[in-house]
């Protein structure tokens, strides 16, 4: 199968739940250090987090990476929850 219409196969992916959280956290236009102190870790834990989730989704940006993770299914987009709600 391919992805965006380029030759790269869709593979399996899989986050982490704390990948997750700090991706959702990012999402919502969280700083680094925003996300890092609501989730009570350094600001480097998150920087961590981050650079595991660009590898895994083949990504080098927080924007690319949260579409990534929308269009991959790994993350709930808040714009269909408002979609539903209306």
């Amino acid at each position: 199968m391919m992805v965006n219409g380029s030759d790269i196969p869709k593979r399996a992916v899989r986050l982490t739940r704390r990948e997750v959280e700090v991706l959702s956290l990012i999402a919502e236009g969280y700083s680094s250090q925003e996300a890092a102190d609501k989730l009570f870790v350094s600001k480097r834990t998150v920087d961590f987090h981050l650079a595991n989730i660009y590898a895994k989704l083949q990504v080098s940006n927080r924007v690319q990476a949260f579409q990534a993770a929308t269009r991959m299914g790994l993350l709930k987009s808040p714009w269909a929850e408002q979609q539903r709600a209306a």
